[in-house]
């Protein structure tokens, strides 16, 4: 959530960088600063007439010590008539937060000034491709296929069970899944993040604190008798830890990770580009969380790429690096690389990781500070990115990877999963 005080001071810019996110509601930052000079105002009669009524109060005191009742008794009579104004006013006060508070939560956050215009993923900005696409031959199969022969994953179980989007991992598939998780894991720790386990079911606070409520409730399955929610991402409980939490300077970056499954209702996802692992509503991700200091963000948010970067290195998969146009960014997010990794079968790029900035839009909706060397507290920056989400993981391991000899499994899986191939 943006402060309203950078708001009022920085009116064209934010006009300016909403509009890079293809903002449809502008509107909305004139009538956030006209509802916060109405705030103002209220607030500053509610004192005025407050200050009035005390030095009355005491005034009636010093009359009534003096002797002098009759004048007493007459400031006591507008007493009552000041308790009222400042009741009403009080009223009035809260209402005007309140439609304050309803507008702040529709404006996304703003755009960094790296983040190119554009409103479709055709506009996002290639920063770096590597690896080489491996060429298979004329028949080699895609991932679906590949699970259905050497019995890895059972699609129409997991419908039998569930529903589309819950595949079953099976034999091989499922030893695979679980090596990748434990590798992930162990990867992040030797970068310097501590592992958590975290609830897979969140409260409305937890998915306003992080951004997801209100802008992504339609995307999220909800527990309606306890209204909780199935986490989208282990972001939301990992970053939560933190809400309301004051943290000292030297504390900072504090660096978390964690797996879990997610959650996503991807209501609206049709078509073949969605087959087999491509999209998910169950799936299986490590995820990477930083709060850090404002001054040290973007250079943590490199870091952070680099990280990912380095496991699909690890792993023998080509990939590419994106920086996100403003119309394809997320509510929240300040800057967001995306990472896709080319999927030999299918011949197309898939997206297996986004690492984001937040700045301080989470921050200040979790009430997240630290304490700086002055003494005073200011808002903390928040930083995650999947390293990695396992679906097209997967897929394009099976795919890449497939021989005649059966799929070759990346050396540095092979300690996890006990065994070099897939046949």
């Amino acid at each position: 959530m943006l402060q309203v005080s950078y708001i009022r001071d920085n009116r064209e810019q934010v006009l300016e960088r909403l509009a890079v996110k293809n903002f449809k509601q502008p509107q909305l930052v004139d009538e956030i600063i006209e509802l916060d000079d109405k705030r103002r105002s209220t607030q500053t009669s509610m004192d005025n007439v407050s200050a009035e009524a005390n030095a009355a109060a005491k005034q009636i005191g010093e009359l009534m010590r003096a002797g002098k009742k009759e004048e007493a008794e007459g400031l006591k009579g507008k007493t009552g008539a000041w308790k009222e104004e400042i009741k009403k006013l009080g009223e009035l006060l809260t209402i005007t937060e309140e439609e304050l508070y309803q507008k702040l939560v529709l404006l996304p956050n703003l755009p960094h000034s790296s983040v190119p215009k554009g409103l479709t993923p055709e506009d996002n900005e290639v920063v770096l491709e590597n690896g080489t696409k491996p060429e298979l031959p004329a028949d080699a199969l895609p991932h679906w296929e590949l699970a259905a022969k050497y019995n890895l994953i059972d699609f129409e179980l997991g419908v039998k069970i569930t529903g589309a989007g819950f595949p079953v991992y099976k034999n091989k598939g499922a030893k695979l899944q679980r090596a990748l998780i434990n590798y992930f894991i162990d990867e992040a720790e030797k970068a310097g993040y501590s592992e958590v386990s975290v609830p897979l079911m969140v409260n409305e606070a937890s998915g306003f604190g992080t951004s997801q409520l209100p802008d992504k409730e339609g995307q999220m399955y909800h527990v309606g008798i306890d209204n909780l929610y199935l986490i989208p991402t282990a972001e939301v409980p990992i970053t939560n830890l933190y809400r309301e939490v004051i943290l000292k300077e030297d504390q900072l970056p504090v660096r978390n990770c964690g797996h879990t499954p997610c959650f996503r209702r991807e209501a609206g996802s049709y078509g073949a580009h969605v087959r087999g692992l491509n999209r998910l509503h169950q799936f299986d991700k490590v995820e990477i969380v930083t709060i850090a200091h404002p001054d040290k963000s973007y250079e943590i948010l490199e870091l952070m790429s680099s990280h990912v970067q380095g496991l699909l290195q690890k792993l023998g998969l080509p990939y590419r690096v994106l920086r996100l146009c403003g119309g394809d960014m997320g509510f929240g997010s300040a800057l967001t690389y995306d990472m896709e990794t080319w999927s030999a079968a299918q011949q197309r790029w898939l997206e297996v990781s986004s690492v984001s900035n937040f700045e301080t839009f989470q921050s200040n909706r979790l009430k997240l500070r630290f304490r700086n060397a002055d003494g005073k507290t200011q808002l903390a920056h928040t930083l995650n990115g999947s390293a990695l989400a396992l679906p097209r993981i997967v897929a394009t391991l099976l795919e890449n990877n497939q021989t005649e000899k059966g799929i070759k499994v990346p050396e540095v899986l092979v300690p996890y999963t006990k065994f070099e191939w897939i046949d």
